[in-house]
């Protein structure tokens, strides 16, 4: 009861107030040019209602207490609605999906505790496309769950394991909660309108994933041992369970089921061909497996896309999307014929697929949503991510490879600010570790060149999409060859002309900011600055935190268990030899990587008098959701950057600020 108290108190309230359009997208001739890299978007994922006649979408506001609104707008009749606010800081909007013509249902994340641990939880809160009857609610009503659960003490940490929306079943939906036992969820249907729920599987088998066929039966458990790491897939066949596929999932190369086909005889999953990932389909009738897309050199990543008119598998979303229904393949094709520069990305469609949402961007394009009609033959803009960016002072990215010390071979983007080389060079590793850089507009990038920088961001060795024994580098391999693959990329750039020894900067985040803190203890004297937002400094820690969690085993496979190793690629226990200056900021509620660990490495900084800045952020969490401290961090790495990197192309900044002052003035 106290859940549902605090979290109406913080996210339900319902808007009445419709704000113009002008009110979100003005800005100040004061404004600081950073700020328009550091908005938060000002519309994001936008969903089509099953009728096609709706538009589900978040809106931001502009300012320091920015807020998130949850907003529908009737196509038919003109009506903007705002069904939910969030302020991004305790509580945040997470996804949402049209359940029906008449109803959404939303995920709310918010900030918890579990005993002395801080975490995010989950709920998911069910709302008419108006806001009218009784508003948005907690969908998984635990009262009436818990009555007949085994263990009444325990509350599940996430509601919001959707398995199955039901689109022939308009009031139900199936979800997957650990209700009776921690991490051992059973399969429930819940009513979408009252809330009421009905078991239909037990939790058993160590099954961590549930996975239904296309006629909306329960058919397939993913099991898991957190402890040994062993995984098996079973199939249900009457009341028994057969083992389709079994492996190691810390050790060895396995299969993971994705989805059925409309047959329910056709089950997709994801193996490997070779070193590679790629998509096969399984006859669990005939045992015949059959490969159904492979990508040369890549991983296949991403889920099955399916069609709300066949009901059955149409594409998976890799790279963008890739589709083997001919009727999706002409239609993409179509979209890319009329809109070339772009890269274009289906995104939502209605039940008989004639309205059709499109999301296009490129690297200079910083994304824009379309609204199309196959009947009419008809694409219209619809939304703006980022109105406050000149695509004019943007730069296109070039994927290129480098080689390492040891010969492997390294793919990066470089981006280059417009001007002549050398330039002032920032490397960005990304986060993860087990992430990957891609094309495309990035914020972070487009703030870069448009001050004048050099950017470069490689797919060092463990991240994804490479391979399995690309991935596995980074298992008990963080600050050697994947620091190395970054140390080299920095070389690359001097031997190349980009940049000049003397005037480059390491920027990253999370792991990336792991990265550039680790930079200042390996090469001391190769950047003049360092920036870590959020990151990792003391390996150690993240092993003892993870002993208060399920997957710490993974955890230790990943990172390492020997702590006289683990403290000798800690940039914590090796700040006596820094010599970069350092920016570190770091969110006061990041529950992804601790705060502690930006704090621990200021007080060892400071104790032996090393040149620094430390930032926290109010509030702030892993993703810089909050428009106030988003800004912060960009006025601090504006500062700080500017006082270590020499720019000799600063011209290209002022003319880029006076277009952009003319703009706004017309």
């Amino acid at each position: 009861m106290h859940f549902r108290l605090s979290l109406a108190t913080l996210l339900l309230a319902v808007f009445t107030l419709v704000l113009s359009s002008d009110a979100v997208g003005n800005q100040s001739k004061n404004t600081s040019d950073y700020e328009a890299f550091s908005a938060l978007p000002t519309y994001w994922t936008p969903a089509l209602s099953p009728n096609g006649d709706k538009i589900a979408f978040v809106q931001n506001t502009t300012g320091d207490n920015a807020i998130a609104m949850l907003a529908t707008y009737d196509l038919i009749e003109g009506k903007k609605h705002f069904l939910l606010q969030s302020d991004n800081e305790r509580v945040k909007i997470r996804w949402y999906k049209w359940v029906n013509n008449e109803r959404l249902v939303v995920s709310a994340r918010y900030e918890t505790r579990r005993g002395t641990t801080k975490v995010h939880d989950t709920r998911l809160l069910s709302i008419k496309y108006d806001g009218s009857g009784k508003g948005a609610f907690n969908l998984v009503n635990w009262e009436r769950i818990k009555q007949r659960a085994g263990n009444p003490r325990h509350i599940p940490q996430f509601h919001d394991d959707v398995i199955d929306w039901l689109p022939n079943d308009p009031d139900h939906i199936l979800i997957a909660l650990d209700a009776e036992v921690l991490g051992l969820p059973s399969v429930y249907k819940v009513n979408v309108n009252t809330g009421s729920v009905s078991r239909l599987e037990r939790g058993k088998k160590k099954i961590r994933d549930w996975i239904t066929d296309r006629q909306h039966n329960v058919r397939v458990g993913v099991s898991l041992d957190f402890e040994s790491g062993e995984r098996k897939v079973f199939l249900k066949e009457g009341d028994d369970w057969r083992t389709l596929f079994e492996y190691n999932a810390m050790t060895e190369k396995g299969a993971y089921p994705l989805g059925f086909a409309k047959d329910p005889n056709i089950l997709y999953y994801r193996g490997y061909k070779g070193d590679y990932k790629a998509l096969f389909t399984l006859n669990v009738a005939t045992n015949e497996h059959t490969e159904v897309f492979s990508d040369e050199g890549y991983d296949v990543d991403g889920s099955l896309i399916y069609s709300p008119v066949t009901n059955d598998a149409i594409g998976i979303r890799h790279d963008g999307r890739h589709y083997w229904d001919e009727r999706y393949v002409g239609l993409q094709n179509g979209i890319n014929k009329g809109l070339p520069d772009y890269q274009n990305t289906l995104v939502s469609f209605s039940d008989d697929e004639q309205t059709y949402l499109v999301y296009s961007e490129s690297d200079v394009l910083p994304g824009i949503y379309l609204i199309g009609n196959r009947e009419k033959g008809s694409l219209d803009f619809l939304f703006q991510q980022y109105p406050l960016i000149d695509s004019a002072s943007l730069s296109e990215h070039e994927l290129i490879e480098f080689e390492a010390r040891d010969g492997m071979k390294i793919e990066a983007y470089l981006t280059l600010p417009k001007g002549d080389g050398p330039f002032p060079t920032i490397i960005h590793p990304h986060g993860g570790p087990g992430a990957r850089d891609f094309s495309g507009f990035d914020y972070w990038t487009a703030y870069f060149t448009y001050k004048g920088y050099a950017v470069l961001r490689p797919n060092f060795r463990g991240s994804r999409g490479y391979g399995y024994s690309f991935a596995q580098s980074q298992m008990k391999g963080w600050g050697l060859a994947m620091q190395d693959d970054i140390t080299d990329a920095a070389k690359y750039m001097v031997e190349k002309g980009h940049a000049e020894q003397g005037n480059m900067c390491i920027v990253g985040a999370s792991y990336g900011g792991y990265a550039a803190l680790m930079a200042t203890v390996k090469t001391p004297d190769l950047f003049q600055c360092a920036v870590s937002f959020a990151g990792v400094s003391s390996l150690k820690h993240i092993v003892m935190h993870s002993r208060k969690f399920l997957n710490n085993e993974f955890v230790e496979n990943q990172i390492g268990d020997d702590f006289d190793d683990l403290e000798a690629r800690s940039p914590y226990y090796n700040v006596e030899g820094i010599k970069t200056p350092i920016l570190l900021v770091h969110g006061e509620e990041d529950r992804v990587v601790r705060p502690l660990h930006s704090r621990y490495m200021a007080d060892e900084l400071e104790d032996y008098d090393k040149t620094f800045t430390y930032v926290e952020l109010e509030s702030g969490d892993h993703s810089l959701s909050i428009q106030r401290n988003r800004h912060r961090f960009f006025a601090e790495m504006d500062a700080f950057l500017s006082k270590y990197l020499k720019r000799k192309h600063a011209e290209h900044e002022v003319a880029n600020s006076n277009d952009k002052l003319e703009a706004q003035s017309e």
